[in-house]
């Protein structure tokens, strides 16, 4: 799922910015754009106990909770400092 800001596409790194789709990098105004489309849906097809795994901005990690939380599913957090990635989870149930 896109998680850049629309604004802070130009601050990306070359590799990234001049070789990808417009499309998988722009997560819109703050980020969430295309994650909140997934979210709100996410609990009339997500199985019993099953989870939705985004990845998402440091800066964004307040954000994504509170739209999963909104979507009806259960939030956490999961983080991984030598990759620098944060993972927002949504459990059914």
């Amino acid at each position: 799922v896109p998680y850049v800001p629309s604004d802070a596409l130009a601050l990306m790194p070359p590799e990234a910015r001049l070789h990808e789709p417009r499309e998988a990098l722009d997560g819109g105004t703050d980020g969430l754009a295309v994650a909140r489309r997934v979210i709100d849906g996410a609990s009339s097809w997500l199985a019993p106990g099953g989870s939705l795994l985004f990845e998402t901005g440091e800066a964004q990690v307040a954000a994504a909770v509170a739209a999963v939380a909104a979507g009806g599913l259960l939030p956490r957090v999961a983080t991984d400092d030598e990759l620098g990635a944060t993972v927002v989870i949504g459990r059914n149930g």
